[in-house]
C-alpha cells in the first residue's frame, strides 16, 4: 500500500508541474492566515460557506500542508488528494454562480486559475512526484 502511495515516474519535467500546483496552494494556504477577511474566513461567509470561522483556517492548513509537500515531492499523490476537493469546492461555490449570472465567458475567465490547480492536481495524483523528489529516493530505497 505505501509502496503505491509513493511510486511515481521517471520523468524530470514532473518537477514543474509540482513546483506550479505546490507553489500556489503553499502561497494561497498562508494567504488564508495572513489575511483572513480577504482570503480566509471573511471571503468563505461572503460566498455562504457554513462554519467559515472553522472552514477557513481548516482550509488554509491543508494548503499550506499539501502545497509544501506537493514542492518537496513528498507523499505527492497522498497530497494532491486534499487540493482537489478544495478545487472541486471552489468551482463549485465561486464559478457557477458566475456562470448562472454572467454568462459562460466570464465564468471560463474567472475559473482560469482554478481549473488549472485541479488539472495539475490530478496530473500529480497519476503520475506522482517525477524524478526529482523524495518519493522517488523513498521508492528507491526500498
Amino acid at each position: 500500500m505505501f509502496q503505491k502511495i509513493i511510486r511515481t515516474d521517471t520523468s524530470k519535467s514532473t518537477i514543474l508541474i509540482r513546483l506550479m500546483v505546490g507553489g500556489v496552494f503553499l502561497w494561497e494556504g498562508v494567504q488564508k492566515f495572513l489575511f483572513p477577511v480577504i482570503r480566509g474566513t471573511g471571503r468563505f461567509e461572503k460566498i455562504g460557506l457554513p462554519n467559515p470561522e472553522f472552514l477557513g483556517d481548516f482550509v488554509a492548513s491543508f494548503e499550506t500542508l499539501c502545497g509544501m509537500l506537493i514542492l518537496l515531492g513528498l507523499y505527492t499523490r497522498l497530497a494532491t488528494i486534499p487540493t482537489i476537493i478544495i478545487m472541486l469546492v471552489a468551482i463549485t461555490s465561486t464559478k457557477l454562480p458566475i456562470l448562472a449570472e454572467q454568462g459562460i465567458w466570464e465564468m471560463l475567465h474567472a475559473a482560469r486559475t482554478d481549473w488549472s490547480m485541479l488539472l495539475g492536481s490530478i496530473f500529480l495524483l497519476i503520475k506522482g512526484g517525477g524524478l526529482w523528489s523524495i518519493d522517488k529516493l523513498i521508492y528507491r530505497s526500498e
